[in-house]
């Protein structure tokens, strides 16, 4: 059971961050306390207790005043003594067990997920968002830690600063008082206690101690964004690698919304161009695509998801779809016979959204989640936008018909395909 309440050590002076708190700083549009504490929310977590010094605590209380959080603060009157003193000091205000997490550093959403049904450390085996020799470093033997610190040669994993503790940790911290007199840190709290160690490996998880920090983070939080069912194999290996470091740009600049609007006026644009040039309409339908990505990736990481939003980008996706394909339509092919098939070409994209989009309305299921196998068949929208462009390099007659016509195909097989797999997986299945 994911514990109800988190403890949160940011009594730090941010040095090295110009004399910042490092909670409050902004990356990816959020604040990093902000985050952190609507992530834990997500996942059950009720109570927050944050630790700070005497300067911030003004700052802090504005901040949750600002968002409506409920969480207590507890001053430390020495913040220059060691991040294991703080975790002390909020023992008044806890009990059972509890999260312990470090303002300053940044988690993915999957991370939490993960690490909140954890237990003792959390620890990663396969870090890719951090400096390792600045890592603190854990030497686990029989799924407890043996030694940990920054300094350690042979290692097994790093320490993520994300913990799920109970009470029993402040009889620890008591000893620690008593031979300290209130200087160490969290590493010898841990180190002492032995405590035990879950490995949540290879994802988004990184800290922020320096400005190039910050830039790693918002990157770390883009990259991490991207959904992970539904893309088709050129958003997976194209598109997804340009619309990331776009979105990497203009995180802390751009809206959701306001890349949507673009998005869907830039794609408007490439069908209008259909009439005076199929060349351009293709490649600039391609930039649409590849962009269409970014409005996503940006409501992810900036925690701005909404279902609305995703049902307006959806809706204006097929508007875009549809007048591409009928303004080619009508500026290129004569012939009734190729009217139907442009016809059916242009169905057939508008059925592949919404064959999967009515078993979700149906189901309330993801068709991608329940019937991994529609992954595998070609004809999403990135791939046929794609398809579009490369057979309008050319647009000639020929390329142009051999277009309708293999779009036609290769939607409707594709309706076809994905209605007889959710058929056979409903019929089969005692729990949808």
């Amino acid at each position: 059971m994911v514990p109800k309440t988190a403890v949160i050590l940011a009594a730090g002076l941010g040095t090295r961050l110009g004399g910042k708190p490092k909670g409050l700083i902004r990356i990816a549009g959020r604040e990093v306390l902000y985050r952190t504490i609507t992530l834990l929310q997500r996942n059950g977590v009720r109570n927050f207790v944050i630790v700070t010094n005497e300067r911030y605590a003004p700052l802090y209380r504005e901040f949750l005043e600002k968002h409506g959080f409920d969480a207590e603060l507890v001053i430390n009157p020495e913040p220059e003594k060691g991040n294991g003193h703080s975790l002390h000091l909020a023992g008044e205000k806890v009990s059972g067990r509890f999260i312990l997490v470090m303002s300053d550093h940044v988690y993915s959403d999957a991370f939490v997920e993960r690490a909140v049904k954890g237990n003792g450390l959390i620890a990663d085996r396969k870090p890719g968002w951090i400096d390792i020799n600045e890592a603190t470093k854990v030497r686990v033997r029989d799924s407890h830690v043996e030694d940990i610190g920054k300094g350690l040669k042979e290692w097994d994993a790093v320490d993520t600063g994300f913990f799920v503790l109970d009470e029993n940790i402040f009889k620890v911290t008591k000893e620690l008082e008593r031979e300290k007199k209130g200087d160490y840190s969290l590493s010898e709290v841990v180190e002492r206690a032995k405590l035990p160690v879950t490995f949540v490996d290879g994802l988004g998880w990184t800290d922020v101690d320096t400005p190039e920090d910050v830039k790693k983070a918002r990157k770390m939080l883009v990259k991490t964004a991207v959904k992970g069912t539904g893309d088709g194999f050129i958003s997976r290996h194209l598109n997804r690698k340009i619309s990331t470091e776009i979105s990497s740009l203009i995180v802390e600049w751009v809206s959701p919304n306001a890349m949507t609007a673009f998005t869907f006026l830039l794609g408007l644009l490439s069908a209008i161009l259909t009439l005076a040039s199929p060349l351009l309409a293709g490649i600039l339908y391609q930039v649409s695509s590849i962009l269409d990505g970014v409005d996503g990736e940006l409501a992810r990481g900036q925690l701005r998801t909404s279902k609305l939003g995703g049902y307006i980008d959806s809706v204006l996706d097929r508007y875009v779809d549809g007048s591409f394909l009928a303004l080619l339509a009508y500026s290129t092919l004569k012939e009734p016979l190729w009217y139907a098939v442009a016809l059916l070409a242009l169905l057939g994209s508008v059925m592949v959204s919404y064959s999967t989009e009515r078993f979700r309305g149906a189901f309330c299921r993801d068709a991608y989640t329940e019937v991994p196998s529609l992954r595998k068949l070609p004809g999403k929208r990135d791939e046929r936008v794609f398809m579009t462009m490369l057979f309008l390099l050319y647009p000639v007659q020929t390329s142009i018909r051999a277009l309708f016509l293999l779009l036609a195909l290769i939607t409707n097989l594709r309706v076809a395909l994905t209605t007889y797999f959710i058929s056979k997986k409903v019929l089969r299945s005692k729990t949808i």
